[in-house]
């Protein structure tokens, strides 16, 4: 299978400028090193109606280019099943009945680190399991057999984080992120992640359950947010934030493209012609403050 790069949304609403942003540099990692570009929808858990059409169509409009059919987690449901039957046919699962208020209110494990699952759930006898089915379904959980793990990134290094029994399946059905992600990228010959770096986080459990499932780890690299003057994650109380919004007020969808890129310290224009300069430990390391654009282009 082709090596492969990857821009993953979710169809949630509009693709922010931030999104746009993570989007041209996973698309430049997989160009510049030579690999295919793939496009999956994400739309496990909120998918608002006509948004992944214009998601889409704004992905095109700034030069962003795919290979093969976009793929959308909706339809992998065997997939997450299986990888479920065979961590539970390893014991590498267990039925949770805990609500969120009952584990932020639950007394940590001893040593264990801050955030992770307690472990309520964890050595439940079969008839206290029963008995729990009884009144509230259950989510399923890893049942991990340490407390954290290290990853390499490009941009962070080695990064050591948490590693708890994280919840593979919610209790009303729907599989979990950090489960379904790691089966996508691999089923697609994913071997390079670049994402933003909120969710460097979640990267150790997600290397560690590929291991558990016999799956290559992908390289990583969590690139920097664009961020409100406030310092916090773009959002549309920020103003014109998505191609849509900036349209109205006149600016162009390939003036945003060269916004991004000299953002970045790259040349402007066709994203195809930025490919040779396009250096990864050239990249600013710091959020980028969004502010509407006004008046002439910034020199990268």
């Amino acid at each position: 299978m082709t090596a492969a790069g990857r821009f993953a949304p979710s169809p949630s609403g509009e693709l922010h400028v931030g999104n746009l942003r993570t989007a041209v540099l996973a698309w430049l990692f997989a160009r510049s090193t030579g690999r295919d570009f793939l496009l999956r929808i994400e739309d496990l858990d909120r998918a608002r109606s006509g948004a992944e059409a214009v998601q889409l169509c704004d992905l095109e409009a700034i030069g962003i280019t795919w290979d093969g059919p976009v793929v959308r987690q909706t339809s992998r449901h065997e997939l997450y099943d299986d990888a479920i039957g065979r961590l539970t046919a390893d014991g590498l699962t267990y039925e949770c009945f805990c609500t969120r208020r009952e584990i932020q209110e639950a007394p940590s494990a001893p040593h264990a680190p801050q955030g992770a699952y307690p472990g309520t759930c964890r050595h439940l006898s079969p008839a206290e399991r029963e008995i729990r089915r009884a009144s509230r379904p259950a989510a399923i959980r890893l049942k991990s057999g340490l407390s954290e793990w290290t990853v390499e990134d490009q941009l962070h290094g080695r990064y050591t984080g948490v590693v708890d029994d994280f919840v593979l399946r919610r209790n009303d059905g729907v599989t979990a992120y950090n489960l379904a992600v790691v089966v996508d990228d691999a089923a697609q010959g994913i071997d390079q992640v670049v994402r933003g770096e909120d969710l460097l986080p979640s990267s150790p459990r997600q290397a560690y359950l590929a291991t558990l499932l016999g799956l290559p780890v992908p390289e990583y690299a969590h690139v920097p947010l664009v961020v409100n003057h406030d310092g916090a994650r773009l959002a549309k109380r920020d103003g014109a934030v998505t191609l849509g919004d900036l349209a109205a007020v006149g600016i162009s969808a390939d003036y945003v493209r060269d916004l991004l890129l000299a953002s970045l310290g790259l040349p402007v224009g066709p994203l195809e012609s930025v490919v040779p300069a396009f250096r990864p430990g050239q990249l600013p390391r710091g959020p980028w403050v969004w502010t509407t654009p006004r008046g002439e282009m910034p020199s990268p």
